[in-house]
């Protein structure tokens, strides 16, 4: 028995897939009750009045190109979002089942817990330590009703990235047990690898990515889950059809071009630099007392009084995240790292303010 049967919702190991209508492209569609004419205004090159490609096999291609790993090893979404709804959908049994997070952290793996009705178990990140994760904590804490342990890594709202060695040996502690899930949304700014080179030894792996933050796609909604071939499986047999629309495809596969990876190689360089910039230029306000090490596209910083801060940003024509009221968080603002100007005005705009105090 694979480990993805031993810990799936028992009554999903049975169901059928749904069957959409067959996608045959080279023939003419009088069979999925389509408009034949195209709306104005579409400039979409396959045609909006036609279903998507109901499983986006071409597109998972060539997502498992850019990642490294087989087709059967991935499957696209609707962002990460969709990956964490579907795992949660998939292996936990309502009322009796739990994931374990660790905050602070990002939100959607406790809101998707909550909407299964799954329980959800917590072993908070050490402030003191930069927010690091206790091991020891996090193993001691998966009961056999935790099917699910999300990891962030970099972590959202803290920046924080754990090694590869500590993911190694998390996945090993927890083999057979659980499934390991580590979010990798902002993988692209940081020096750490990717978890995705552990996949062939540890099954109970699961990564997370997606295409919002370094390929410039937010907008689009497209993310991928790499896992086993078995976990993969088992998320095809709930997965909505036509997840994928037709522009957010094509839209991946213009930014998945050469010269478009390139650029957005050029750009994460920039941003790294700029999120170095910021970081040193924070640290210098006096009503800063903490900014926090990120490997992110964002920097996660403390200060007397936030509530100031967030007034000041929105004066000069920001919006900053608040997570000053968050218990794991207090007095913090989470800065998303723009361009050298944006970044030049919010700081003029916190230097005058501080010299006026």
């Amino acid at each position: 028995m694979s480990l993805a049967t031993a810990l799936a919702r028992p009554e999903l190991l049975s169901l059928d897939p749904y069957v959409p209508a067959s996608w045959e492209p080279a023939l003419e569609r009088l069979h999925a009750n389509e408009n034949p004419w195209r709306s104005m205004g579409d400039a979409s090159i396959a045609g909006l009045n036609r279903y998507p490609e109901p499983y986006p096999l071409t597109l998972e291609a060539r997502l498992a190109a850019l990642y490294g790993v087989a087709p059967e090893c991935l499957i696209a979404g609707r962002g990460s979002d969709e990956g964490i709804d579907l795992l949660v959908r998939a292996f936990c049994v309502p009322g009796r089942d739990a994931v374990l997070i660790c905050p602070p952290t990002f939100g959607m793996y406790a809101f998707a817990a909550r909407v299964q009705g799954a329980q959800i178990r917590e072993v908070p990140l050490a402030a003191e330590l930069d927010f690091a994760l206790d091991e020891k904590a996090l193993a001691a804490a998966v009961s056999p009703t935790v099917k699910l342990v999300f990891l962030c890594s970099p972590n959202n709202p803290t920046g924080t990235a754990l090694t590869l060695s500590r993911l190694a040996r998390l996945a090993n502690a927890l083999d057979g047990r659980c499934l390991v899930i580590v979010d990798e949304a902002y993988a692209e700014f940081s020096d750490q690898p990717s978890a995705i080179g552990l996949l062939p030894a540890a099954p109970n792996l699961v990564v997370l990515r997606t295409l919002s933050k370094a390929y410039a796609l937010a907008g689009a909604r497209c993310g991928a889950v790499i896992a086993a071939p078995d976990v993969i499986g088992l998320l095809r047999r709930i997965i909505a059809p036509y997840a994928i629309a037709t522009p957010t495809s094509e839209a991946t596969f213009d930014a998945l071009e050469p010269a478009r990876l390139a650029l957005a190689r050029e750009r994460i360089a920039r941003i790294v630099e700029e999120r170095e910039r910021l970081s040193v230029a924070l640290s210098a306000i006096p009503d800063c007392t903490r900014v926090f090490p990120s490997r992110a596209n964002f920097v996660l910083a403390r200060f007397r009084d936030a509530g100031r801060v967030l007034a000041i940003a929105r004066d000069a024509g920001f919006l900053l995240r608040d997570f000053s009221h968050n218990p794991s968080t207090p007095g913090c603002v989470r800065i998303s790292v723009g361009t050298a100007d944006q970044t030049d005005r919010l700081l003029t705009a916190l230097g005058r303010a501080a010299a006026t105090r």
